[in-house]
């Protein structure tokens, strides 16, 4: 158990170096082909971060052959929207906070209202169809329609996200490819940094969910919560790290966008993907978690609109949701 436990600490680490080399390489690549914020934190950031929960389920379902295996993937799909809009959120406004406490910001979040919220509503849309889905999931050919064109509709979302308009990403640190090599920075090292820290953050997840898992057999803790809880966490790990580098260096909209869009992303492909390859039955802890993820949603886009801002302690609203989710976990294994 201590080797496993040495083990999972050490994947975190790998994680947390593929998403500083990712972070670094994707700013690199948006000022190369000056995009503005939007794009680079809902769809560059996002897409690359939501890799780890999009395989694992698609793994798990596919090519697992034992029940445990197929609640660990439902888990991923159901769990990952739930994850990055409740803690999500929370690690986000808690990292504001805490660098307001290390003098390195103020509270003030500096947004794209225009970008969150555009990403916000397309999350209701999308995550509510593939909700309400679960109560016509016997209808297989209307199940089958509504998951085809949710993944083909993530196409809408990408054509109006890069045809809007959006702040540039200003002030960029130097590549760390060019750094190591001390050459200058050219399209060829950043889109080789953009793999090599995209492969670190699969590598890590991948390592982290295995001795997870080792550790939850030998501790005897159910499929059930280790897919619902532990599984999202771990993947997704990257979108909370990012977001969190990009608060400490004052880049809200990509720390935000980074979340929304893969939000966004989530409720598409992964979801179509369990739709049809699933039974599609959310019901009791599941369902629970996506009300979760969809309140929240729902009131951190409310709050934007109506105040025009963001305050990074409304944030915290969702580390409330989650507690609220872990009680009602507690009481059914009660």
């Amino acid at each position: 158990m201590a080797a496993d436990s040495t083990l999972l600490l050490l994947s975190l680490g790998i994680i947390l170096l593929g998403c500083t080399v990712f972070v670094n390489a994707i700013e690199w690549l948006g000022k190369a082909f000056n995009l503005h914020q939007g794009i680079i934190g809902s769809i560059l950031a996002a897409i690359g971060t939501a890799l780890p929960e999009t395989i694992i389920p698609i793994l798990a379902i596919l090519f697992a052959k034992n029940a445990r295996s197929h609640a660990i993937g439902i888990g991923a799909i159901a769990g990952a929207p739930f994850m990055l809009a409740t803690l999500g959120f929370f690690v986000t406004g808690a990292a504001v906070f805490i660098n307001k406490i290390l003098n390195r910001r103020t509270l003030v979040m500096n947004i794209d209202r225009k970008t969150l919220s555009r990403d916000l509503v397309f999350f209701l849309l999308y995550y509510g169809i593939a909700v309400s889905a679960t109560f016509y999931r016997d209808i297989h050919l209307l199940r089958w329609i509504a998951a085809i064109g949710l993944a083909a509709s993530y196409s809408f979302y990408l054509k109006v996200t890069i045809s809007s308009d959006g702040a540039n990403i200003g002030q960029v640190e130097t590549l760390y490819a060019s750094r190591f090599l001390k050459l200058p920075a050219s399209f060829l090292f950043t889109a080789l940094q953009v793999g090599g820290g995209l492969a670190l953050i699969i590598a890590g997840a991948h390592f982290f969910i295995h001795f997870v898992d080792l550790l939850s057999r030998f501790l005897g803790t159910s499929p059930l919560l280790l897919s619902l809880i532990v599984t999202p966490i771990a993947t997704e790990l990257p979108e909370k790290m990012n977001s969190i580098l990009w608060i400490g260096r004052k880049k809200d909209t990509l720390a935000l966008g980074n979340i929304t869009g893969a939000m966004v992303f989530q409720s598409c492909f992964p979801v179509a993907f369990g739709m049809l390859f699933t039974e599609w039955d959310l019901r009791g802890l599941i369902m629970i978690s996506a009300c979760c993820a969809l309140a929240m949603a729902l009131f951190v886009l409310l709050l934007i609109q109506i105040r025009k801002n963001l305050h990074p302690g409304a944030l915290l609203v969702g580390g409330g949701l989650y507690g609220v989710f872990i009680l009602c976990i507690f009481l059914k294994i009660r």
